[in-house]
C-alpha cells in the first residue's frame, strides 16, 4: 500500500443531502422522520416546516457560502434548521445557547454569519449580534421573522465545494476556530455510513450530542436521507447509562452513537436480548476497553477530528478481547487516505509511531477566515501530485500501523486534550485565565484520575498575595468559555517552576492539595441525615475518598462537577430516595444543603401521613444506600 492506508474508493451519490432528503419525502411522506418526546415531524411535515423557513433565508440573502447562525437546542427546530439552511443554499452554523454571550458573539462575528435562527427564549438575549433574524418554536415553525427581505440571490443546486456547515473547535492561540466542511465531504461520511452499516427506512437512530458537538451531524444526515427516522433523547436521559439503556430500548433504536465515556459505561450494563440496538457507534475519545461477552450489539470505535468531516477510520472492536493493549480506531473510511509520517513529511516504517496525517473526500476546506492557520495545518498532499490542489490535514495525532492492518493511536503530540468528548485546546482557558486582573500567568493541563475521566487543572500565579477565590475565577471564566472548559480545581503557586532553558517544567507542578489549591477559606461537613446520605452520594462523582471529604456548603460546579455528573447524581438522588427531582433543582440549589432541604421537602409531601420522626427514619434508612 505504500504506507498509505486507505480503503478502496467509492462513488457518490450524483444528488447531496436536500436532493436525497426530498427523495424520501417525496416517496414516503406519512413516514415518521423526528421525534422528541411527544413531539413529532412526518417526512412531509420536516419538509414542509423547512421549505418554508428557506423561502425566508433566501429573503435574507442567504445563498452558497451564506452562513446562518442558529442558536437552538437539540430539538426539532434545530434540525428544521439546518435542513432549512441547506435547501437555501447556506451554510449552518450550530451555536449552544449555553454558551456565554461573549463566545456566541466572537462566533457570529468571525464566521461573517449574515442571519440569525433562534428561539423565543434566547432571541432577546442574542438577537441584536445579528441584522436579520427568524424566531422558531420548538417544532420548527416559525414564530417571528425580521423585516427586513432583500434580493433573493439566484439559485443553484449546491456544488461539491459548496459549504454545508461551520461548527467551531477550541484554538490554541486563544480564540476558537471554525471548520469549513463542504458537501463533498458531508456526503462522502453520508454514503460510506449508509453502506458500511446497512441504513433502511425501517430504522430508528439516536440524537444525543449537543448541537456544537459535530457527531450530532453523524446522528442526523445518514438517516434522513436513508429515509429513516430521528430520537432526540431528554437530556436528563443522556448522561445516566441506566437511563439511557432503558431509552434505548423503549424507543425501539436500532443504531445509535455514544461519546466514548458514555459507551465505555454502557457497555458494562446488563441488555435484554430483544433490544432492537443492532450497532452502537462511539468516538470522540481514547477507547480504554474491548466489548464483553453478551452484548447484544455491535460495537463500533471511530476516529477523526472535525477538520476531516466527523470519521476518519472505524473499526468494529471484537468482543472480549483481553485488554492487554488499547482497542484500535480501525480503518480509514471509504474515500479517505491516511497517512503515518515523520517531521520530514516521509511515511514511517510499519510498526513505528509517526503523526497521522489525513487526505481525500473528507477533509475541510479550512479554518473560516483563518488563512495562516489554515496553510499551517492543511498542507499540499506530496503523495497525490496528480490530482491538483490536494492536501493532507496534519492531525497532531500519533499512531501506528497493527500487523492486523489497523491503525493505533498513541496519543497527542501537543497538549491538547480531550474532556467529555470535546477537544480543548489547553492554551485558550490559560489566555482567558490571563485576562483576569488578579493573575499575572496561569497553565492549564488535563489530569485522568480514571480512564475516560479527564479533568481540567488551572495552575494560576496571582499578582499579590491576597487569595483569589476558586468560585471568583469559575464565574469569570463562565462568562467566557463554554462549561465543559472550565477547570476542575485551581492550584495557586507564588510562580510557575521552570527548566533550565526557561520553559516550564510540568514535572515539577504540585499535585493539588487542600494547601495550594484555591477555596472559599471555610468547610461545612454535613449534619442532617439528609446531607450525609448526599455527600455518600457525591463523593465517588467528585472521587473524593469518602464523604467526609464534600463540603456541604460549597457549590457543586465549584468542586468539580459538571452536567455529567449532574445528571448522575440526580439519577442516584432519585433511586436513592425515591422521588422525582428534576435535573434543574442541582442548578436552582448547587450545594449539599440546599440540595438535601429540596429533598426534605418533597419527601415531606410525599410522606405527609407520617410523623417526624418517621420522615427522619426514612433519610436514615436511605443513607447506607448511598455507597457506590
Amino acid at each position: 500500500m505504500n504506507n498509505t492506508y486507505a480503503r478502496a474508493t467509492a462513488p457518490l451519490p450524483a444528488g447531496w443531502v436536500v436532493e436525497q432528503f426530498r427523495a424520501h419525502a417525496a416517496a414516503a411522506p406519512g413516514h415518521l422522520a423526528l421525534s422528541a418526546g411527544p413531539e413529532t415531524l412526518t417526512y412531509a411535515a420536516l419538509d414542509a416546516r423547512s421549505s418554508a423557513l428557506a423561502e425566508v433565508l433566501r429573503t435574507h440573502g442567504v445563498g452558497p457560502d451564506v452562513v446562518v447562525g442558529l442558536c437552538l437546542d437539540r430539538s426539532l427546530a434545530m434540525i428544521v434548521g439546518a435542513l432549512a439552511t441547506l435547501k437555501a443554499g447556506g451554510a449552518y452554523l450550530p451555536l449552544d445557547p449555553a454558551y456565554p454571550d461573549a463566545r456566541l458573539a466572537f462566533l457570529l462575528e468571525n464566521a461573517q454569519a449574515t442571519v440569525l435562527v433562534t428561539a423565543p427564549a434566547t432571541a432577546a438575549r442574542v438577537a441584536w449580534r445579528v441584522g436579520r433574524r427568524v424566531i422558531l418554536h420548538e417544532t420548527g415553525e416559525i414564530a417571528e421573522t425580521s423585516p427586513q427581505p432583500t434580493t433573493r440571490p439566484p439559485t443553484r443546486p449546491a456544488s461539491p465545494a459548496d459549504l454545508a456547515y461551520v461548527i467551531y473547535t477550541s484554538g490554541s492561540t486563544g480564540q476558537p476556530k471554525g471548520v469549513e466542511i463542504t458537501h463533498a465531504g458531508l456526503t462522502n461520511l453520508i454514503t460510506w455510513h449508509q453502506r458500511a452499516f446497512q441504513i433502511k427506512p425501517t430504522d430508528r437512530a439516536s440524537q444525543i450530542a449537543k448541537v456544537g458537538f459535530d457527531a450530532a451531524v453523524w446522528e442526523i444526515w445518514p438517516y434522513l436521507t436513508a429515509g429513516a427516522s430521528v430520537h432526540l433523547a431528554d437530556n436528563e436521559i443522556i448522561a445516566a447509562p441506566e437511563a439511557l439503556r432503558d431509552w434505548l430500548v423503549a424507543e425501539r433504536i436500532s443504531i445509535a452513537f455514544a461519546p466514548t465515556p458514555v459507551a465505555e459505561r454502557l457497555m458494562t450494563l446488563p441488555w435484554p436480548a430483544a433490544t432492537a440496538l443492532r450497532t452502537l457507534l462511539t468516538g470522540a475519545d481514547t477507547l480504554h476497553s474491548y466489548p464483553p461477552p453478551g452484548l447484544p450489539f455491535t460495537f463500533i470505535n471511530n476516529y477523526g477530528p472535525t477538520e476531516c468531516t466527523v470519521v476518519a477510520t472505524s473499526g468494529t472492536m471484537p468482543v472480549g478481547a483481553p485488554n492487554t493493549s488499547l482497542p484500535t480506531i480501525g480503518r480509514p473510511i471509504d474515500n479517505v487516505q491516511l497517512y503515518l509520517l515523520d517531521d520530514s513529511l516521509h511515511p514511517v516504517t510499519p510498526g513505528e509511531s509517526g503523526e497521522i496525517y489525513l487526505g481525500g473526500a473528507g477533509v475541510a476546506r479550512g479554518y473560516r477566515n483563518r488563512p495562516d492557520l489554515t496553510a499551517e495545518r492543511f498542507v499540499p498532499n506530496p503523495f497525490a501530485s496528480s490530482t491538483p490542489g490536494a492536501r493532507l490535514f496534519k492531525t497532531g495525532d500519533l499512531g501506528k500501523l497493527l500487523p492486523s492492518g489497523e491503525i493505533a493511536f498513541l496519543g497527542r503530540l501537543d497538549d491538547q486534550v480531550k474532556v467529555r468528548g470535546y477537544r480543548i485546546e489547553p492554551n485558550e482557558v490559560a489566555a482567558a485565565l490571563n485576562q483576569h486582573p488578579a493573575i499575572s500567568q496561569s497553565l492549564v493541563l488535563a489530569s485522568n484520575s480514571a480512564p475516560g475521566e479527564a479533568r481540567l487543572i488551572a495552575y494560576v500565579v496571582p499578582k499579590s498575595t491576597t487569595p483569589i477565590k476558586r468560585s471568583e475565577l469559575r464565574d469569570f471564566l463562565a462568562a467566557r468559555l463554554p462549561e465543559y472548559m472550565i477547570p476542575a480545581t485551581y492550584v495557586s503557586l507564588a510562580a510557575l517552576p521552570l527548566t533550565p532553558n526557561g520553559k516550564v517544567d510540568r514535572t515539577a507542578l504540585p499535585s493539588p492539595d487542600a494547601a495550594n489549591s484555591t477555596d472559599e477559606n471555610k468547610f461545612t461537613p454535613a449534619q442532617t441525615d439528609a446531607e450525609h446520605c448526599l455527600a455518600g452520594l457525591l463523593a465517588p462523582l467528585l472521587k473524593l475518598t469518602g464523604p467526609e471529604q464534600v463540603d456541604v456548603g460549597a457549590n457543586f460546579f465549584e468542586l468539580g462537577g459538571h452536567s455529567l455528573l449532574g445528571t448522575q447524581l440526580i439519577a442516584r438522588v432519585r433511586e436513592t430516595f425515591e422521588i422525582n427531582l428534576p435535573l434543574r433543582v442541582l442548578f436552582e440549589a448547587p450545594t449539599v444543603i440546599e440540595l438535601a432541604a429540596e429533598i426534605e421537602s418533597l419527601l415531606v409531601a410525599k410522606l405527609e401521613n407520617m410523623s417526624d420522626a418517621e420522615v427522619q427514619q426514612q433519610l436514615a434508612t436511605a443513607a447506607p444506600a448511598a455507597t457506590y
